[in-house]
């Protein structure tokens, strides 16, 4: 059975003063996560992936469609006790320490005061904040508050964990901490749902991923069904190489890229790559690598994205 399902999923808003529009920020959205994935939610700014995060978390209520969670509607209170969820711009209690903090949460997801403070010691070690337990969260950086945003995602040993831009406002390191908490998470057999702005991370994580684009699923799927390899295309690196060899390997290349070594070239076909160790090898330069040409994840999301914007334009 599916953790996450979606039906449907619409949601309009009424903007303006004087003259009320509508704008349809989610149109009809379908999508179904299953039990232990790591799934990326992706879009450009306003393509409705908070406005489905918000619907989820009952804090608005669609038009139009359902949803339900680990088998049961939204509204449910038994399955709200087992998921947790950090929200894009999380706001704390400035007063209240971190640790205080955790083990409010805790109370709130009715642990006992002895649990949800050994919780809240475990988790404030998990997201490196062990030395600043006892710190005001009003003294805390936008990366700290982010981590105990983390924290407090998981207090409750959720089943599925809902996070909207979880790496926001983290350093390379702990965006590297936050991947490894993810992929122990996964291990462990739980859910993860998340949006994120950085591709390299959704692509280092996701088993599957869905790309929004003016509140409509344009993509979803494996991201080795849809990250499909170029046909036959390779890309090679050169070295020991000179402009004149470049302008040579220019007129038969799909792309000639000069790096401060050689160059990273482009070829469609085995062919080619004869012909380009031909030309490297009489010039005295040397191959440095060969290597399949993959469509990545920022290309993907690109290519949709862009095609979108041009059906929009045309229409």
């Amino acid at each position: 059975m599916p953790v996450i399902e979606i039906e449907n999923l619409t949601q309009d808003y009424q903007t303006g003063f004087w003259r009320k529009r509508k704008v349809r920020a989610l149109d009809g959205l379908n999508l179904r996560v299953e039990a232990g994935e790591v799934f990326g939610f992706l879009g450009p700014n306003g393509a409705g992936k908070t406005t489905t995060f918000k619907i989820l978390m009952r804090m608005l209520r669609p038009t139009a469609g359902a949803a339900r969670i680990l088998g049961r509607p939204l509204d449910d209170l038994r399955m709200r006790a087992r998921i947790g969820y950090l929200p894009e711009r999380p706001y704390f209690y400035h007063y209240l320490t971190a640790r205080e903090f955790l083990v409010y949460c805790g109370a709130l997801c009715d642990l006992s005061r002895d649990r949800a403070s050994k919780r809240a010691t475990d988790l404030l070690d998990q997201v490196g904040l062990s030395d600043s337990a006892d710190k005001h969260l009003r003294k805390f950086s936008k990366g700290m508050l982010q981590r105990v945003g983390l924290a407090q995602a998981l207090i409750n040993d959720p089943e599925a964990l809902f996070l909207d831009e979880p790496m926001s406002g983290l350093d390379p390191l702990g965006r590297r901490e936050v991947r490894e908490m993810i992929a122990g998470l996964r291990s462990r057999g739980k859910t993860i749902f998340f949006s994120s702005h950085i591709l390299t991370d959704v692509e280092a994580m996701c088993d599957r991923v869905a790309i929004l684009n003016r509140g409509r699923l344009v993509e979803t799927g494996r991201l080795s069904d849809i990250l499909k390899s170029r046909s036959n295309e390779i890309e090679a690196v050169v070295s020991g190489v000179n402009e004149e060899v470049l302008a040579e390997l220019r007129d038969f290349a799909i792309e000639v890229k000069p790096t401060p070594e050689g160059a990273r070239v482009r070829l469609t076909n085995d062919q080619e790559m004869a012909r380009l160790l031909a030309i490297a090898h009489g010039a005295g330069g040397r191959l440095v690598s060969v290597n399949p040409v993959r469509e990545s994840l920022e290309d993907l999301f690109v290519r949709e994205i862009g095609a979108g914007a041009k059906t929009e334009a045309k229409a």
